[in-house]
């Protein structure tokens, strides 16, 4: 019979500790007798105290209690809920620092992981306002007895509760400042203990939130609940189960749109739709896509994971035809929709599960000169085979995960005969450890 490990009690007394640089999450990093501790809230070549808050067989865990030499990066963070909060992990260092420490990140992750390196390191892709960029995001709602009041807002650092929080800087204003409105409106329903999250979704003018609701809401409810957006100048939605349930407590549906000035370009789309969460940001980002593949008339570029139409758009504009595909039969129908409110004609759309057996699917009996991938987390592995064998020349990749994006560049770079020509991170998620980046592959 097996006893169970009794667990260790954690050092108590503050430790001091020099900070040697910061991991992929935002932690800083230093060696205790040769093993590896993760603290919170410290910075490179910082010397500070911390105490531990975990340990384990391969490396600990610390949170920083006071800083005795600090970096030139630190900065007061502007949150008050910082360091509490879950929702950033990087206040304390200057936004400059920030995103140059992602562009290492990237760099270390081609290196170590993709065994590739990038002809040519592209500056940063920033946008002047740090704060009140997040225009999408799911927060937490709970009714705590014990504080009296309903919590709204992001998880707890490292916990399951949700913060106890009053506004949120990364949030637009729009909702960001509406922390404390929403936990009142909540704490007076009768539902108070049955709405567990709310969704945020905002085009450049239009906010919507929807709220989760386990048991239907009373008419004093819905009442309050339409009051308030009708104060707030916010579409009020309702979800009662899954995606399908999403639907408007008014029954009137908004109109979403978010615009790419620089194309003349306006998109649309439905709340429960995937959008970059920063529109300064993407707007950029759009612009650099394009820039990077210099299209030409004669083009013809294959784009997959083309969600609603974001990058397909533009790229048509400058090509002779864009086939894009996606795997959501819904962004599918709005990325058609766009296509068309817009003007563009060259633009063919097809729905298809990138992860699975593509043998029949039309778009591959073609050739294509350029491609754009912008796949999830997971990355595009499945895809790349197909890519040499339809003759893409250009490939520009645009990843929210540096591993699996240094994964693909090796799959690319060392197995199928392209070469990295130039790659950089983006400033999509400021405050947080995210990593936005982009990367340009050529056949050699």
């Amino acid at each position: 019979m097996s006893r169970s490990r009794r667990r260790k009690k954690l050092p108590t007394e503050p430790v001091a500790a020099t900070i040697e640089s910061l991991n992929h999450d935002g932690r800083g990093v230093t060696h205790i007798e040769g093993k590896a501790v993760f603290i919170h809230g410290a910075l490179p070549e910082e010397e500070v105290m911390f105490t531990y808050t975990k340990q384990s067989r391969k490396f600990d865990e610390g949170q920083v209690v006071e800083v005795i030499k600090p970096s030139p990066e630190r900065v007061e963070p502007a949150c008050p809920h910082f360091g509490l909060c879950g929702g950033c992990s990087l206040q304390h260092q200057d936004a400059t620092a920030q995103i140059q420490h992602k562009q290492q990140i990237l760099i270390g992750a081609l290196t170590h992981i993709g065994k590739v390196q990038s002809e040519e390191i592209l500056p940063p892709l920033v946008f002047d306002d740090h704060w009140g960029y997040r225009r999408k995001a799911r927060i937490g709602a709970k009714y705590v007895a014990k504080k009296g009041k309903v919590l709204v807002g992001f998880r707890e650092r490292g916990s399951g509760f949700i913060a106890d929080l009053s506004s949120c800087k990364v949030l637009h204003p729009k909702v960001g400042e509406l922390i404390t409105p929403l936990s009142a409106l909540i704490e007076g329903f009768s539902i108070r203990e049955k709405m567990p999250q709310i969704e945020m979704a905002m085009g450049d003018e239009t906010c919507v939130l929807i709220f989760r609701i386990l048991e239907p809401l009373s008419e004093e409810d819905q009442t309050k609940l339409n009051a308030f957006g009708q104060q707030h100048d916010i579409h009020i939605y309702l979800q009662e189960g899954g995606v399908d349930t999403v639907r408007p407590l008014s029954g009137e549906v908004a109109d979403l749109t978010y615009a790419l000035p620089d194309f003349g370009l306006e998109l649309h789309f439905l709340p429960t739709d995937f959008t970059q969460v920063n529109t300064g940001i993407n707007r950029l980002m759009v612009n650099r896509a394009v820039e990077m593949l210099a299209l030409k008339p004669d083009d013809k570029v294959l784009e997959l994971f083309c969600g609603l139409g974001n990058f397909t758009l533009p790229l048509a504009q400058k090509a002779a035809e864009v086939i894009a595909v996606e795997g959501d039969a819904g962004l599918v129908a709005r990325a058609r929709e766009n296509a068309k409110c817009n003007g563009i004609d060259n633009a063919t759309f097809y729905t298809a599960n990138l992860f699975e057996s593509l043998e029949n699917e039309p778009w591959l009996k073609h050739s294509y000169n350029k491609a754009l991938l912008d796949p999830p987390r997971t990355g595009a592995f499945e895809i790349l085979e197909q890519l040499p064998k339809l003759g893409v020349q250009q490939i520009l990749y645009i990843s929210c995960n540096p591993s699996t994006l240094a994964r693909d560049a090796g799959e690319l770079v060392n197995k199928h005969g392209y070469k990295l020509k130039a790659a950089g991170v983006m400033d999509m998620f400021p405050h947080t450890a995210h990593v936005e980046s982009i990367a340009l592959f050529e056949k050699v």
